[in-house]
């Protein structure tokens, strides 16, 4: 136990020094959710738009307008797709920017109600792929409830994109007093997760046939405003709104990332259980063969939550009638020593330190 403490302890101070960018050139690693990208966005982006707002590095910025007694709360997000192929099983690269757009702002407690869509377009793209991509964007934004009313569209010459970009931002309003935020989880507070893990960024990999696997593992990208919005209610009949501390879905660098983010963001200690961890058993095979921990797999269509630990079972109860929630389950609990630090116990009972993602470990995955 001694030297297990002494681990922890290296790790902490490790974790809590500040983001400093060492590189000369960018790398594919930067845009991977984990470490790199924090150092980019940390030690260079913060550097030069440092504002309030921003450096509270939420997944959305949550702000007030309007004058007198009740002004109305917003989230404002926005978010660039770059998945390669554009089309693979269970979704493509439109669906994906809906999507992905509609749950940041969900997971500030806030109801999508516009979008912008911004396209890049390689020339030789063929129109009939465009066609397919628009028609997926129609279809997951009238099943959000949102409505795209702005956007732009620009050709660059064949080779110097990769057939098409999409860029999505999205504006909605918060109607609860919900006060959602990575720097909110407490020691006593149950971890919850939504749904099995690794699904959406193993099928990416498939799906570029770098491996012959035959499998049925489709993307699990889904709109997931309905599934807090459920949440919410709950909490308010349990509760209160305010027990919900942390909601994020856990995109680039999975679910041991985003654990990572609120651990440290909340000076807490996130231990989860690895028996708890629900994952397919068609994802374990292959990430097992792609040589891939599903901790640090992407998804987009799954969200951990953070709550007070009287909430936690109804919660889950509530979540599971919800058609994106139906496999939620508690997966740990956060402590209070050591800070900033994620561990697992393992199913042999040891305990292992989870970290934030180091390098690239799947490039062009949403």
């Amino acid at each position: 136990m001694a030297a297990s403490s002494q681990l922890f302890e290296r790790v902490e101070r490790a974790r809590r020094r500040k983001h400093k960018l060492r590189d000369d050139k960018i790398t594919l690693a930067h845009g991977s959710g984990g470490k790199a990208m924090h150092e980019l966005v940390e030690g260079l982006f913060l550097e030069y738009f440092r504002n309030p707002l921003l450096e509270q590095l939420e997944d959305q910025a949550v702000f007030e307008v309007g004058n007198g007694s009740k002004p109305t709360r917003l989230a404002f997000t926005t978010d660039s797709y770059v998945v390669t192929p554009i089309f693979f099983p269970g979704g493509d690269i439109g669906k994906l920017a809906i999507h992905g757009t509609v749950n940041d702002i969900a997971m500030s407690g806030a109801r999508p109600l516009y979008l912008s869509a911004g396209f890049i377009l390689e020339e030789g793209l063929p129109i009939a792929d465009l066609k397919r991509v628009l028609e997926s964007m129609q279809s997951a934004a009238a099943e959000a409830g949102i409505t795209v009313v702005t956007g732009d569209t620009k050709v660059v010459e064949k080779g110097t994109a990769d057939k098409i970009f999409i860029n999505t931002s999205g504006i909605g309003v918060i109607e609860m007093p919900v006060k959602v935020s990575a720097a909110n989880a407490q020691p006593g507070d149950k971890v919850i997760l939504s749904g099995t893990l690794g699904d959406h960024g193993t099928t990416i990999m498939i799906a570029r046939g770098e491996l012959e696997l035959e499998t049925e593992i489709e993307s699990d990208s889904a709109p997931l405003h309905s599934l807090v919005s459920d949440m919410l209610d709950e909490a308010a009949r349990v509760s209160s709104v305010e027990a919900i501390h942390c909601l994020r879905d856990p995109t680039r660098g999975g679910v041991a990332t985003t654990l990572n983010e609120i651990a440290l963001s909340s000076e807490v200690y996130v231990e989860i259980l690895e028996n708890l961890i629900p994952v397919r058993e068609e994802v374990h095979g292959a990430c097992e063969i792609l040589g891939l921990d599903p901790l640090y797999v992407a998804n987009e269509g799954k969200l951990v939550a953070i709550v007070a630990p009287e909430l936690a079972e109804p919660l889950v109860e509530r979540m599971r009638r919800n058609r994106y929630g139906k496999h939620a389950c508690i997966i740990g609990e956060v402590k209070t020593d050591p800070p900033g630090i994620v561990a697992m116990v393992t199913g042999f009972g040891g305990t292992r330190i989870v970290d934030m993602l180091a390098g690239e470990q799947l490039p062009r995955i949403c």
